[in-house]
């Protein structure tokens, strides 16, 4: 049976990859730092920590899901270093920390893995308040090509999954004013938040040989909304009128 490493398994997005992964037949080892159900307790920003729990496996994952992150919402301006710190060492450090880790013993074991880093469409555009987290998670897209690059040549595809409005885990919250929550599906294309099976149906995807040839890439899965931010600005309605021509 192949082994799956899900971190960040106690959230809503992660408790859903934890179960789809399980309907495909993979033995799945769920990482966070506490909660329910958890199999191995870990702080993925100790790099040591990780190390060892990795080296102690009975063998390589075939599997890695870098899903464990966290937000502190505030303008940069007024941020504490302490804060903007703690996002880096979870969402950048932390996924570094568990994707090399892994790759090593996916090379001395042989396997040819996959590894999944959920990035966001906050790393994609940039969202009110949420500097930190963007760009740690525009940093972790980088990071996903280079290790692509990299572990390439031993079979290991890497490959990311930028969620869009995802009403699990810590969008959760945001979504439970019906207010910002109908505002918020209006502007999705599709015209609805996504799940947490959303972004499990595509990892599901990603580690299925279906997608043996895919690697680098980082996967809107955000029913469209990033796409449509010019589309949603005011327009003149003469515009709009068929045949109608613009010059500078």
């Amino acid at each position: 049976m192949k082994t799956a490493i899900v971190t960040g398994a106690a959230g809503g997005i992660g408790n859903s990859i934890c179960q789809r992964l399980g309907l495909e037949g993979f033995r799945v080892v769920r990482v966070d730092v506490a909660g329910p159900d958890i199999d191995l307790p870990l702080d993925i920003t100790d790099a040591s920590a990780v190390d060892t729990a990795i080296a102690a496996l009975d063998h390589a994952p075939d599997v890695v899901v870098n899903n464990a992150g966290i937000v502190r919402f505030g303008p940069l301006l007024s941020m504490s270093h302490a804060d903007f710190r703690a996002v880096v060492d979870v969402n950048l450090i932390g996924t570094f920390n568990v994707a090399r880790a892994a790759a090593v013993r996916m090379i001395a074991d042989g396997i040819a893995g996959t590894i999944i880093n959920i990035t966001s469409m906050n790393g994609v555009v940039p969202g009110p308040n949420g500097g930190s987290y963007g760009a740690t998670k525009s940093a972790v897209a980088l990071l996903t090509q280079q290790m692509a690059i990299e572990w390439g040549s031993h079979g290991i595809r890497v490959n990311a999954i930028a969620p869009g409005l995802i009403n699990a885990g810590m969008g959760a919250p945001i979504y439970a004013d019906p207010k910002a929550r109908a505002a918020r599906e209006g502007a999705v294309p599709l015209g609805r938040l996504g799940s947490g099976d959303d972004i499990a149906n595509v990892v599901a995807f990603l580690c299925s040989s279906d997608a043996s040839y895919i690697t680098g890439q980082n996967l809107l899965v955000d029913g469209g909304v990033t796409m449509s931010v010019i589309s949603r600005l005011p327009r003149p309605q003469s515009v709009d009128s068929v045949g109608t021509g613009l010059t500078r």
